[in-house]
């Protein structure tokens, strides 16, 4: 309590005060001590004038008692009482000839005022350091020479010393109650806005900017505290723009589909955000260090010193091949608002679906072109060959026909090509309601002559009943149900069962399309969707196909909001699964 302002102000008064009264104590006790010690000396100097010594020396001359007579009538005004006496003392020897005091009380020769008397002059010196005050003058009568030596004890003096003392010790305590209770109470007008500015300060730091503090004065007090309101008011809109500008930063970062990684200049990690770690599978606990986490962990060839130190490096880039992701990372050195290197930034963007999609163009492209020039090639072989055999009458009517196939050929690729980019936009479908058990009954019985012809049995089980209209496009929907259909018919051996489940439950409808034919196997499920990906190229051109259907099906499915997934083992069988969701029309759609 005693360490705070206002007692060390206290304290400061309570000191003045003391310093003050002891200096006054001090300066009263010397000024009276002086003063005394001077009002003896004049005393005796006024009686002991040269008349009188000339008086006492000439009286001596003819009665050796005239002295003692002299000085027993002027006890009263040398102010002879018990602490104040007079001697007569013999010039030769010392000895008392006469006294006041009693016979007890000696003189000592060793004051200087005595040796001065001794040697024929008037000793009158005081010294404040004596315990007495005396005085001493010599008269020369008839027998010899006499001393009147004059002693005072100081009692009286010591006693109103005392006295001054006691009135100071007094005056000290009323000064130290005064200056207490006026020290503490005038302090108060400076401690307390101090207080309140401290406390209001702690609640600044913890983050209170809406109290206020009264302003009760016009002085510096005031000032100071109207200046800190105000700076308040600032702090206040400074940090609520500074959340604000945080809270965007963190937003963005937490939701950036781009990793965000930070590294201070020694290399330690700053900052990374969701992205980053789901990147790298790293924990919160996952500490990491750049050049070894860069160079050691992903090899990526860049180094941080490099980086902060040449200025020729101060951005960089690099592609990391990560077991599942390709990731490009930008490097970039950041600095403070002094312009001070303080890290490194590094930017991290997901390029695996561009890749993905980049090497789907190529072999797209590889694969059309593939496509394309088989069927060229042969017509092109075969139209020569009709060149060379126009002057022969016969034609072979096969080579006819041969060129009549790879033109149907070439003409099923473009058109599923064209069916395929249509899918790519949703707004080309034409969709209105109609019943999805006649679309699928009226597939399966187009189908079943088909399935006859190559001795399997293909039969549709209605699992659950169909409820009012389906909203979607008929003709995309029955290409769908013809090529899983088709594929299953194609794909197994002669004598094969073929079953269509098809039902609604609550608001999807559920097609399976079973099969036991040849299967796929597993490692080729992942990619039976894909643009010309065949199990068995071979096979598949040889039974017409262009590798497209199922690419074709799956984006018929999409833009229908479903789902469509394959199940299958090698000569076991095929089981093709697809769920529709039953949508309202949209709004303003005629239907």
């Amino acid at each position: 309590m005693f360490k705070g302002l206002q007692w060390k102000m206290v304290t400061i008064f309570v000191l003045l005060v003391l310093a003050i009264m002891a200096i006054a104590g001090t300066f009263l006790i010397l000024s009276v001590t002086e003063s005394y010690h001077q009002m003896f000396t004049d005393e005796m100097d006024s009686i002991f004038t040269d008349s009188f010594i000339e008086q006492l020396e000439t009286g001596t001359r003819q009665d050796e008692a005239y002295v003692k007579n002299v000085l027993s009538a002027f006890t009263v005004r040398m102010g002879i009482n018990s602490y104040r006496n007079y001697y007569i003392l013999s010039g030769k020897n010392g000895a008392i000839v006469d006294t006041s005091a009693d016979s007890t009380q000696s003189v000592s020769m060793e004051s200087p005022n005595l040796i001065t008397a001794f040697a024929g002059d008037v000793g009158r010196k005081v010294s404040p350091q004596s315990s007495i005050m005396d005085y001493a003058v010599p008269v020369h009568g008839k027998g010899g020479t006499y001393i009147v030596y004059i002693c005072d004890t100081k009692e009286e003096l010591n006693v109103i010393i005392q006295r001054i003392f006691g009135i100071i010790v007094q005056a000290i305590l009323m000064g130290i109650a005064i200056s207490l209770i006026m020290g503490y109470f005038l302090s108060r007008t400076i401690t307390t806005p101090i207080s309140n500015l401290t406390k209001k300060a702690k609640r600044l730091a913890e983050g209170e900017f809406e109290s206020k503090i009264d302003v009760k004065s016009n002085d510096e007090i005031g000032t100071l505290t109207e200046t800190f309101n105000d700076m308040s008011v600032k702090l206040q809109d400074a940090m609520l723009q500074m959340s604000t500008e945080k809270n965007k930063v963190e937003a963005m970062l937490l939701n950036m589909t781009d990793g965000v990684m930070a590294f201070d200049t020694d290399g330690s990690v700053i900052h990374i955000n969701p992205t980053a770690r789901k990147m790298f599978n790293l924990s919160d606990e996952h500490g990491i260090e750049f050049d070894s986490f860069f160079n050691d962990v992903l090899e990526a060839d860049i180094h941080l010193g490099d980086m902060l130190y040449l200025e020729n490096i101060r951005f960089a880039e690099r592609d990391l091949e990560l077991k599942e992701l390709s990731i490009k990372a930008s490097f970039v050195v950041f600095e403070d608002e002094l312009d001070n290197t303080s890290g490194v930034l590094v930017v991290l963007h997901d390029v695996t679906k561009q890749q993905k999609l980049e090497n789907s163009r190529r072999e797209f492209v590889a694969n059309v072109s593939h496509e394309l020039r088989t069927p060229l090639t042969t017509i092109k072989s075969y139209s020569e060959t009709l060149l060379d055999m126009l002057d022969n009458a016969e034609v072979p009517v096969t080579f006819i026909h041969t060129i009549l196939n790879e033109t149907d050929r070439m003409t099923r690729l473009v058109k599923d090509l064209l069916v395929l980019s249509s899918l790519e936009q949703a707004d080309q479908l034409n969709k209105t309601e109609f019943s999805m058990k006649s679309l699928v009954t009226d597939v399966v019985d187009t189908l079943e002559l088909v399935a006859k012809d190559q001795g399997h049995r293909l039969s549709l089980i209605i699992t659950s009943p169909f409820e009012g209209l389906f909203y979607g496009d008929r003709d995309r929907l029955e290409q769908l149900l013809y090529n899983i259909i088709s594929n299953s018919i194609k794909y197994t051996p002669n004598g094969g069962k073929i079953e269509v489940f098809a039902g609604q439950t609550f608001n999807k409808v559920t097609i399976r399309v079973k099969d036991n034919g040849i299967g796929i196997p597993e490692k080729d499920l992942g990619r039976l969707f894909e643009r010309f990906y065949r199990v068995d190229k071979a096979r598949s051109r040889e039974k017409g196909g262009t590798g497209l259907g199922l690419a074709i099906s799956k984006g018929i499915v999409d833009n229908h909001g479903g789902t469509i997934s394959i199940e299958s083992e090698v000569n076991r069988g095929t089981e093709v699964t697809i769920v529709l969701p039953i949508l309202p029309p949209e709004p303003g759609e005629i239907v």
